[in-house]
């Protein structure tokens, strides 16, 4: 079996454009987000410097933060979950295919 027959299959190339269009939105998603907090802490600081309710010493800043680290789980989860799924039913029809 050779590389370009792999390369040439329509199972392949689906598999392969489907992959990296999840990776990069879900790149483009995590990276927005994360610059937008570290423009916010630039140019707003007291705006993440709020308390969540009057006498407590938790801050917005905080909450958000956490939020980030969250949704960097969140996105790792829906890549898995897509890849347990859809990525490995694309390989198991490549590799039949190419037997």
């Amino acid at each position: 079996m050779d590389l370009q027959t792999i390369q040439n299959h329509p199972s392949f190339k689906q598999l392969a454009s489907e992959r990296a269009r999840l990776g990069l939105g879900m790149s483009i998603v995590m990276a927005a987000t994360y610059f937008a907090y570290i423009l916010t802490v630039a140019f707003w600081p007291r705006l993440l410097g709020l308390p969540l309710w009057s006498g407590t010493v938790i801050s917005w800043g905080v909450v958000i933060g956490v939020a980030l680290i969250a949704l960097g789980f969140l996105l790792t989860a829906i890549y898995v979950l897509r890849a347990n799924s859809r990525f490995d039913l694309l390989s198991q029809h490549l590799l039949e295919d190419l037997r």
